[in-house]
């Protein structure tokens, strides 16, 4: 059975709702830029931002993977930046599992800001795509660990 912990350990365990997602098929670039996006904001906030991402209405800014990333409308102090949707859509369930845990910690939900937000690379599934004459060519998934933490301000 694999063991692993929290990289981050909160200050006031008793006001802090901590969550995490292991394994997830996301890219780990597009989820470290969705969660630099939405550290700092609160709950709603955070969910609201990611539904317009998902519909397409708000890039997501890629401030360190930018390389050949096009300019977008709607970002401001960056240029450039994605819609990275599937990633979006992941990290939104893990919000609303975070907004739940909260509420049984009874937290108030609405008055949550997210304090951490960290992705981090998991292991890689080595895939086979078949090829003529025989043979095939290896490609790897890469899989994404994502944690989450709100603070009751």
């Amino acid at each position: 059975m694999p063991s692993w912990g929290y990289s981050f350990k909160p200050k006031e365990p008793d006001k802090t709702a901590i969550i995490s997602g292991r394994d997830l098929r996301i890219s780990p670039k597009h989820a470290r830029e969705v969660c630099a996006a939405i550290r700092g904001l609160k709950l709603d906030e955070a969910k609201r931002l990611l539904e317009e991402v998902v519909k397409g209405r708000r890039p997501i800014a890629f401030r360190r993977y930018h390389g050949k990333v096009g300019h977008r409308r709607g970002l401001q102090g960056w240029p450039s930046g994605r819609y990275p949707k599937k990633a979006s859509k992941t990290i939104l369930k893990i919000l609303e599992a975070l907004e739940a845990n909260a509420s049984d910690k009874g937290l108030d939900t609405e008055r949550l800001k997210i304090v951490h937000a960290a992705a981090q690379r998991g292991p890689k599934l080595r895939k086979n795509i078949p090829r003529a004459f025989g043979r095939s060519t290896p490609y790897y998934q890469e899989l994404t660990h994502v944690e989450l933490a709100a603070v009751e301000v």
